[in-house]
């Protein structure tokens, strides 16, 4: 508690005309507390600067914590120190504090109830940001909705949908619903299946070989997953074919499908 400061009164206007001099004292013996009151500002600036400094170079090591989530913390030191500096020059005058500082928390109190939407909103925002389960330029879905994500704020996530339209999702909704992300795991690679009869004359173990052969040449057909040829049979006859199971490039799969047939059909006249 701080310990009240009996000050001297202050001359009144009619007093300072009558005799200037009765001003001399008042500023004499407040000067001790001003210069005192200055001391201890410029020191609480310059240690919430350090605090500042300090809390981002601390969380910066962390990986896992955003920029925008250092900034937050490194404020909210600052301004800690910086409300203590205020409580100290207040009692530099003789201003008692606990009363203020009573008044401060109840206010504190009555704001966070009125506010406890955005408050949840900004909890969620320091957990997504902690968390991290996407990052920007993830495909997720977040609350039924599907997009990319643009943006992260404390306060709300941002997320583009592919038919470009901007969506604002406040944070407690994200952080408190299923959050699925596309972008984490690789998608498997699409394979595609042709299927063709086995020619006459020709052994079957001797035909897949042929086919896998060629199939494995083909430009436009991916290395992994590697390619395969199987004997199964289809068709209205029930006949005997051999199946090509291969990973084709995007945008090449018609391409790919017409050389993989013309090579088989090459290789197979040849040995008839």
């Amino acid at each position: 508690m701080a310990v009240a400061v009996n000050l001297p009164a202050v001359p009144s206007f009619r007093q300072v005309l009558d005799d200037p001099a009765v001003i001399l004292p008042f500023l004499l013996n407040n000067a001790v507390h001003v210069i005192g009151a200055a001391v201890i500002l410029a020191a609480g600036i310059w240690v919430s600067g350090c605090a500042d400094r300090l809390v981002r170079k601390a969380l910066a090591e962390s990986k896992h914590v955003d920029e925008m989530l250092r900034g937050f913390f490194a404020s909210i030191a600052r301004y800690f120190v910086l409300v203590v500096t205020v409580l100290a020059v207040l009692s530099q005058f003789g201003i008692q504090t606990t009363s203020l500082v009573a008044v401060i928390g109840a206010a504190s109190l009555a704001i966070g109830l009125a506010l406890q939407g955005t408050l949840s909103n900004l909890a969620a925002g320091v957990m997504l940001l902690i968390f991290r389960p996407f990052r920007i330029g993830h495909s997720v879905t977040l609350g039924g909705n599907t997009g990319t994500v643009k943006a992260l704020s404390l306060f709300w996530t941002e997320i583009v949908t592919d038919g470009n339209v901007q969506i604002i999702i406040p944070n407690g909704s994200v952080w408190g619903t299923a959050i699925k992300n596309m972008s984490v795991y690789d998608a498997p690679v699409a394979t595609v299946e042709l299927r063709m009869p086995v020619p006459h004359g020709v052994g079957l173990e001797d035909a897949r070989r042929r086919v896998l052969r060629i199939v494995e040449t083909v430009a436009g057909v991916k290395a992994a997953p590697a390619p395969k040829v199987y004997l199964d049979r289809g068709g209205a006859d029930n006949a005997m074919q051999l199946v090509a199971v291969y990973a084709p490039a995007a945008g090449a799969e018609a391409q790919v499908r017409t050389d993989i047939l013309r090579g088989v059909d090459g290789v197979m006249e040849a040995v008839s």
